[in-house]
């Protein structure tokens, strides 16, 4: 199968966890749509849910046009289970995210559920994260003077290559929630929770794409199907 043909597949395995009544969280990007997409699906199909809670704009806005009900993560008493992509998924199911710019939201919705699913293909498994780069959101305010104590966070950490400003068609990427994002090329990370603490510590950081100890399982399409991997 194809990449993306196994995106598909995982995220259509995700799907069939859905259960009815259920608050489900949401994820962003090309994998977490394919979930999306085939939620919408078994809706049709007669199952009902209370509502998805989403962690992007671009989210919502697919949710809405194939008719799901929303809720904000503030009006939603529970979230039951957020399914949403990685960009890597390393051992113990330590992840790397925020390849689509709204890690802060997805980790806010990840930390209000009572599961959280990954759904991926292939690729993203890897045996040591820091190959795609580590998203960090951070405040516009003063950015330039965040990101050099962030660079002496990834030196402390045997990174030298600073982080870089994320930009699209010349200006700078904005999050949903107005603030920029710097991807460092980190290469290997070999203590990602030190590094998730160091960076958290920095003051104009607002996260980080480090989601340690926070995905249950994963669902990861393959030429054989739909391999579920456990912490």
């Amino acid at each position: 199968m194809s990449a993306d043909d196994q995106k598909k597949a995982a995220g259509e395995a995700a799907a069939a966890l859905v259960e009815t009544g259920m608050v489900v969280g949401l994820g962003t990007g090309s994998t977490a749509a394919w979930f999306v997409r085939a939620l919408s699906a078994r809706m049709k199909d007669g199952l009902t849910i209370t509502a998805g809670v989403p962690t992007s704009e671009s989210t919502a806005a697919l949710a809405r046009e194939l008719g799901i009900p929303l809720q904000t993560l503030d009006e939603a008493r529970r979230i039951d289970l957020t399914v949403d992509g990685a960009d890597e998924i390393g051992p113990g199911l330590s992840l790397i995210k925020g390849g689509g710019a709204a890690l802060l939201r997805e980790k806010l919705v990840w930390e209000a559920s009572n599961r959280c699913v990954c759904i991926a293909d292939a690729a993203k498994l890897v045996e040591t994260l820091g190959k795609f780069h580590l998203p960090i959101e951070v405040v516009a305010f003063g950015h330039r003077k965040t990101a050099n104590r962030i660079l002496d966070v990834l030196m402390d950490h045997d990174i030298e290559m600073p982080a870089r400003l994320r930009q699209k068609d010349g200006a700078p990427v904005l999050t949903d929630g107005g603030n920029l994002i710097y991807d460092a090329n980190c290469v290997a990370i070999h203590n990602p929770a030190q590094l998730a603490d160091d960076l958290k510590r920095v003051t104009g950081v607002v996260d980080h794409g480090l989601f340690l100890d926070l995905c249950d399982e994963a669902l990861v399409g393959s030429e054989s199907g739909v391999d579920r991997i456990l912490p």
